[in-house]
């Protein structure tokens, strides 16, 4: 039995295809893609881009130079390639396999925007013996929250904007390292799984070299009290290039 399958983006015709032995994406990857505003003829990095669904995504609501989705297992990397070739993407979209923390990966200040979704699990946490594929997703295995925010700072040109999408009870966390590395937090939208739990997400955009303003956007709420998606869910592929 095969181990892939192909999702319909429902947007421009996209396509996506997923390895369940991989990490395949989910909401956060979407409403990462979603709550990114790059500006048109961007050059964009997406570090960790696994199958390439947010560089996939942001291809059909942003005009974007180029899109490099950065990707460190091999496997991952392969399959985001072949999901940029399914959907007649190589002109806009370039997969590169390498590891974030490797000297003159790029060249410093050469991006105007980077996403990142990246593992959630912090060091010493966690799985330690079975190093899976997936567990290099979920755990910082091969890379912190530090290495991606420092190296971010360092990628990024003046002004440039950094997007992550992470658990909350990072968040104290990820300020820190972001003012630290030069990155102002400019905008933070918590994400709720229902109107009576606590947020399950955050989404924090910060700028190179920016001024001090936090801007507070209106909660998402995955689920309604049925259960099922909310209307602000179910139109996230609706948003077109801008």
């Amino acid at each position: 039995m095969s181990n892939y399958r192909i999702d319909d983006l429902q947007i421009n015709n996209l396509k996506l295809k997923q390895d369940k032995n991989l990490f395949c994406f989910g909401t956060d990857s979407v409403l990462l893609a979603n709550f990114a505003e790059p500006k048109k003829n961007c050059q964009l990095l997406d570090i960790g881009t696994g199958n390439g669904i947010i560089p996939v995504l942001l291809s059909a609501k942003i005009y974007a130079k180029q899109i490099i989705g950065l990707e460190i297992q091999k496997e991952s990397a392969e399959l985001a390639k072949e999901n940029v070739k399914l959907n007649n993407l190589e002109n806009i979209i370039k997969i590169v396999t390498g590891d974030i923390n490797s000297p003159d990966l790029f060249p410093g200040a050469s991006f105007d925007y980077i996403t990142c979704n990246p593992p959630y699990k912090p060091v010493g946490t966690g799985i330690k013996n079975d190093i899976t594929p997936l567990a290099i997703a979920r755990h910082e295995i091969k890379c912190t929250l530090k290495d991606i925010i420092e190296k971010s700072s360092y990628l990024l040109k003046s002004k440039g904007k950094l997007a992550l999408v992470h658990k909350p009870e990072r968040l104290a966390e990820i300020i820190y390292l972001m003012k630290a590395s030069g990155i102002e937090p400019k905008k933070l939208q918590m994400v709720y799984s229902r109107h009576d739990t606590p947020p399950c997400l955050i989404l924090i955009e910060g700028v190179k070299n920016g001024g001090v303003e936090l801007k507070h956007l209106t909660p998402i709420y995955i689920y309604d009290e049925e259960g099922n998606y909310t209307a602000n869910i179910s139109q996230l592929y609706s948003k077109k290039k801008g």
